[in-house]
């Protein structure tokens, strides 16, 4: 019986096996260490790191493509994912000044805000007669607001809609809210918990590298400091995701050596659902010179990333951040994950230049997105079971 692997949209490749597959495509490589790798890919073995920056520095890019398609059906089928889901971002003022930040504003700038209690609380009430899932709360740190505010919004989103799954605040502020308040990770995580805080968002991991954070965010808190807090989460019960920041000044060698200390991370406790790298952006931040990577850069680091992940499910793209065209064809590239809904509530990378500068899309847009690039949409929970 014939299998079939979706290449580019609804284009197929017919073949009877994945071995015959590779031994025709391995006719036309003509480089010994790629054939090596496809090898141990098709074989399902982990890449070493040196194999990782194989891939990026002479896998060509529709190589890639079939060898994350392969790894993505053998992960996660021909499913796509999504979620119904909005945003919360409760201010833009920031204790710290990154330099490849869009979003941070100084008190007194017209483009800055700090929402209340009430005004956040509103938010939710607007997706009362939906069927939304999941809130993600995310912002700038804060320099007043400490873990039992953060905490009390929790419990009251948690009082009017007890359903709804809170995905909230980065390993930044959390340091930020845990030192402010003298606790340890797992006592500020176990509060959190306890008021209702069902998983952690990835943001905040920039790129790992001491050298580089020194350059790009160097008041922020450290690599090793974000890993210790989503271990301390994947212990205590509260799923994660991870994500890393490409496209700037970082190396290949910086992106796997990142995505390295995720996976062993993993290794440990199994609790990162998914990996969403995070594209720089260059408007209104003082990296701009730099410019912007190509889609095809794009495509190649996502490829990778599913190639390398072994043992993270999840590949997403974040449509707000790309595009809705690259991710359709990201779909084709390793990711099997289109994040959600949003309904026009997250400006972060609208204001860094994105090219929806009004995010929102609604389930049948999405899956009418997946469904023209060959896939299967699958509704899901913030757990990734399917509704």
């Amino acid at each position: 019986m014939n299998s079939e692997v979706p290449v580019q949209g609804a284009f197929f490749i017919n073949f009877t096996s994945l071995r015959d597959l590779m031994n025709g495509l391995l006719t036309y490589i003509n480089d010994n260490e790629i054939k090596q790798v496809a090898d141990k890919i098709i074989a399902g073995s982990r890449l070493s790191a040196e194999e990782g920056l194989i891939l990026y520095n002479k896998g060509d890019l529709p190589l890639l493509g079939i060898l994350a398609g392969i790894t993505r059906r053998r992960i996660n089928g021909n499913k796509a994912y999504f979620n119904r889901n909005f945003h919360i971002e409760p201010t833009n003022k920031c204790v710290y000044n990154c330099r490849f930040c869009s979003y941070h504003k100084p008190a007194g700038d017209p483009e800055s805000w700090e929402y209340n209690h009430e005004q956040m609380l509103e938010i939710v009430r607007r997706f009362d007669s939906t069927d939304v899932t999941e809130v993600h709360i995310v912002g700038g740190v804060h320099p007043t607001h400490d873990i039992y505010y953060y905490a009390e919004l929790i419990r009251k989103i948690k009082e009017h809609r007890p359903s709804l799954h809170i995905k909230a605040f980065s390993a930044i502020e959390l340091d930020y809210m845990f030192t402010k308040a003298g606790m340890t990770i797992e006592e500020g995580l176990a509060l959190l918990k306890d008021y209702g805080l069902n998983s952690i968002p990835g943001g905040g991991a920039e790129i790992f590298d001491a050298e580089l954070r020194k350059k790009i965010c160097a008041e922020k808190s450290s690599s090793e400091l974000w890993l210790s807090i989503h271990e301390t989460a994947h212990k205590l019960g509260l799923p994660s995701n991870a994500t890393m920041l490409y496209g700037h000044i970082e190396t290949y060698s910086h992106r796997i050596r990142h995505m390295e200390l995720l996976r062993d991370l993993q290794d440990r406790t199994g609790g990162f659902n998914a990996f969403i790298p995070l594209k720089y952006k260059k408007a209104n931040n003082s990296m701009g010179y730099l410019g912007e990577v190509s889609v095809i850069e794009d495509l190649r680091n996502y490829a990778v990333a599913r190639l390398f992940l072994d043992n993270i499910p999840h590949i997403k793209a974040y449509w707000p951040m790309i595009g809705r065209e690259t991710a359709q064809i990201s779909l084709s590239f390793g990711t099997d994950d289109l994040d959600g809904t949003i309904d026009d509530t997250t400006r972060i990378y609208s204001m860094a230049g994105a090219e929806d500068a009004n995010p929102s899309m609604s389930t049948k847009d999405i899956s009418a997105l997946i469904r023209e690039a060959g896939f299967e949409p699958a509704e899901r929970d913030s757990y990734y079971n399917i509704k």
